[in-house]
């Protein structure tokens, strides 16, 4: 089998270096990178790009639109887990949990975009439900998120780690962007089928990685007098046959006990966890645990560029 060779532009972030230590390892590809006095040289990283099979841009939006338009010229196929391409024209969103097609609409794209972290568990718990009208389209979705700070990169990882003495053995999350469209917004509307943005809330908290996702679904906005049982089967059903998806059973999600619901479960694992809690006045919780630098990046980007090869998809993943 011929070995394929993929380019990490932006191997020396948070996202690229992990991609490229869990790439090294195996032998059905060859991991390209410029040398690190040279990660800014565009001549350098246009031609790592154009003579690869596959590029992963690990890189701000802007550099990230600028090296897709090197790989237009070319044969290279394009994974770009910027926030640049997710909701643009002729980009398959990397999603392939999503729903019928999306697996394949990925396979035979030459440009795919990784999903973000936050609206990879937001998109796989909320469309089932507006796909079967269970959720109304026009619902006004509320989602609390909390995150490592590994989510905000170098910078927020320094911050956290001593660069910010007031963080330093903080005993609780600090909510941020409470005030601004988050970049996440569109997609996670986009995806889940909802009409209006959802009220976007996330945290960071003291800990380097992992994310937990809650989303309330009030009485009034569950239509068809749909049961948590119901809720429950759609999507466990649904995600049956994904090895990367668990919807926990509601026996276990009923019985959780303090400390509950770990943002740091799924750490070091390229799946998620939902979990569906019931409340007794009719309302519904959705609860996903995902390692925001897992499925939510690395994992999902490795599983795309798997999928775009040919290569078998859940290859070097954890399940």
């Amino acid at each position: 089998m011929a070995i394929s060779k993929i380019f990490i532009d932006g191997s020396y972030g948070t996202t690229g270096l992990r991609i490229r230590e869990r790439l090294e390892p195996r032998d059905d590809i060859d991991v390209v990178v410029v040398d690190k006095d040279l990660r800014r040289n565009v001549d350098e990283r246009r031609e790592a790009l154009v003579n690869s099979d596959l590029a992963i841009l690990c890189l701000p939006d802007d550099a990230a639109v600028e090296a897709a338009r090197w790989a237009a010229d070319s044969d290279t196929k394009i994974v770009d887990p910027s926030t640049a391409h997710r909701v643009a024209d002729g980009w398959v969103y990397g999603l392939p949990e999503m729903g019928r097609g999306q697996r394949d609409a990925v396979r035979q794209s030459d440009t795919v975009s990784n999903p973000g972290c936050y609206p990879t568990g937001v998109i796989l718990c909320v469309r089932p439900l507006t796909e079967t009208g269970i959720l109304s389209k026009d619902a006004p979705i509320t989602i609390h998120a909390l995150s490592g700070y590994s989510g905000g990169g170098k910078n927020l990882i320094a911050k956290w780690e001593g660069g910010q003495p007031d963080l330093t053995g903080l005993p609780f999350e600090s909510p941020y962007a409470l005030h601004t469209a988050h970049k996440h917004v569109p997609e996670m509307k986009e995806y889940s089928g909802l009409t209006y943005e959802p009220q976007f809330m996330p945290a960071v908290g003291p800990f380097l990685k992992g994310m937990r996702v809650e989303i309330p679904l009030h009485k009034s906005v569950i239509q068809k007098n749909a049961s948590p049982e119901t809720i429950w089967n759609i999507l466990s059903e649904r995600y049956a046959d994904e090895p990367l998806v668990n919807v926990v059973s509601l026996h276990d999600a009923l019985a959780y006990s303090d400390p509950a619901f770990d943002p740091q479960v799924r750490n070091d694992n390229d799946g998620l966890d939902i979990s569906v809690v019931p409340n007794i006045l009719g309302h519904v919780l959705l609860i996903i645990q995902i390692d925001n630098l897992g499925k939510g990046a690395s994992g999902a980007a490795i599983q795309n560029m798997n999928l775009m090869l040919g290569l078998p998809e859940h290859a070097g993943l954890t399940v």
